[in-house]
């Protein structure tokens, strides 16, 4: 049903790619040709079950622009994109957690208060305005970081990591933000349950109770927002993206889109709904191991 969709919506799309190709002044016939050669002029069915068929024996088709296989040109981005998207999750979770169980255990207080107010500056600040920021403090000012581009896995992983830190934060706090958000509240509902007031009449103290039975009761909806993160940074990241100059899914979708390379996009789109469907089952795995509430008796 996703690739029926993804096809349906870019194949109505306005524009021709071989007219955008060969520009406003190219001859009929050399347009039509040009069609021909690229299979444009074939029937939208037949060109639909071509495409999904290529697929599912790993075949994403051609680039129009490029003339260069689908698969090769997402292989080479995926390294950039997956690698940034995985950073940023680590960071973000890393950031959010100790702040979201921070509000929670002082609640009302101006601890939390502050937190709050954190995080809801950090859901308000656009990531790219954020990220512009950064690059003007720690790559202008400080020159710490380069401003953009990407320095390759062959020169090392370190000045890989280097190049994507910069996109990674800037992708990072805004998520950290909603994820503390979360935390918080999911730990707030758990601490007012029946089995939170019997460890604490047990005799476990508040950070006792927090830590060894609410933490883990509190994950469930955590771990959901975790998941659809995760499947906003690996298809989300088109700004950031082009703000750093990064060669990662994002810009090549947006590259793709800008030239009417429908097969890239198309190709492109489809694979980010196999990796979010993919995350989401994989969350659902986690449930049981949290819960195990949720477990299947044998």
């Amino acid at each position: 049903m996703a690739s029926i969709v993804i096809f349906a919506v870019i194949e109505i799309a306005p524009g021709d790619p071989a007219s955008f190709m060969l520009g406003i002044n190219a001859q009929p016939d050399t347009v039509a040709a040009l069609r021909s050669e690229l299979g444009l002029d074939e029937s939208k069915l037949h060109r639909y079950l071509t495409w999904i068929g290529g697929m599912l024996t790993g075949d994403f088709g051609t680039s129009y622009t490029y003339r260069t296989p689908v698969a090769e040109m997402i292989a080479d981005r995926l390294w950039v994109s997956l690698p940034l998207a995985l950073y940023a999750l680590a960071l973000s979770t890393l950031i959010a957690f100790p702040a979201g169980i921070y509000a929670a255990a002082r609640r009302g207080k101006p601890g939390d208060m502050a937190v709050m107010g954190a995080t809801q500056l950090g859901v308000a600040i656009p990531n790219f305005w954020f990220a512009m920021l950064l690059v003007l403090v720690f790559a202008i000012n400080l020159r710490w970081f380069s401003a953009g581009g990407f320095g390759g896995w062959e020169n090392g992983i370190w000045a890989g990591m280097k190049s994507l830190t910069l996109p990674a934060i800037a992708l990072a706090l805004p998520q950290a933000a909603i994820l503390a958000r979360v935390m918080r509240s999911a730990l707030l509902d758990i601490l007012g349950e029946d089995f939170m007031r019997t460890a604490r009449a047990k005799g476990l103290t508040r950070r006792q109770a927090l830590w060894r039975h609410g933490l883990r009761n509190a994950m469930i909806p955590v771990l959901t927002i975790i998941g659809l993160q995760f499947s906003f940074l690996l298809a989300g990241a088109i700004i950031i993206e082009q703000v750093f100059y990064l060669p990662g899914l994002g810009r090549l979708v947006f590259q793709a889109i800008s030239s009417r390379d429908l097969i890239v996009v198309e190709s492109v789109v489809m694979l980010l709904v196999f990796a979010v469907i993919t995350v989401n089952f994989l969350v659902d795995l986690a449930y049981a191991l949290v819960d195990p509430r949720l477990r299947s008796r044998t």
